[in-house]
């Protein structure tokens, strides 16, 4: 199987969380009922009106940030990576790496990884409270260190909100085989 490069899909496909809520229904698979001030009752779905605005915002905000991070692997952009990835952040490439922030930075700033294509879908965002987790699969190709690699990837991004920003704090694809799609 062909290995992929330093950033390989860390770069890529965005950019992902760490301190998952506490709640103990959160453990158990469910959202912890949501009451309103004024009423008292739950709406069912364990989110006040107001708390489900929020969640949606943080939702899209993540969304945009995650393809921002693509578009940047696609132009080579290490300074996304330097603004955007958390100081503490690493990655496990699909060549099952690890990496850090800075040889992440490296990979791109050297040119040793190159992304031609990265097509991205089934991307799905859940949030939990400072935390935001992508999920996605994606087609990519790329240049690492001269060799051309192109594959199916499953793509986990975890992202945190530090100072007032969301930051990327970990990253992990893992090759799909044909018959696994």
């Amino acid at each position: 199987m062909k290995r992929l490069g330093a950033l390989t899909i860390s770069v890529v496909i965005g950019t992902v969380v760490l301190g998952l809520g506490s709640l103990s229904a959160w453990g158990q698979g469910g959202n912890p009922p949501a009451n309103t001030t004024e009423s008292g009752q739950t709406s069912g779905h364990g989110y006040t009106g107001v708390e489900q605005a929020f969640k949606d915002n943080v939702e899209q905000q993540i969304r945009t940030l995650h393809d921002q991070g693509r578009q940047a692997a696609l132009k080579g952009d290490a300074g996304f990576l330097e603004e955007h990835l958390a100081a503490s952040y690493f990655g496990i490439g699909g060549d099952g790496r690890l990496r850090s922030k800075a040889e992440s930075i490296q990979n791109v700033k050297s040119g040793s990884i190159k992304y031609e294509s990265i097509d991205e879908r089934d991307v799905k965002v859940d949030t939990y409270g400072n935390t935001a987790i992508v999920n996605s699969m994606a087609s990519v190709k790329l240049i690492s260190n001269g060799k051309p690699i192109a594959g199916e990837y499953r793509a986990t991004f975890v992202y945190v909100k530090q100072g007032g920003d969301w930051r990327e704090v970990a990253f992990q694809a893992t090759p799909v085989p044909p018959e696994g799609r």
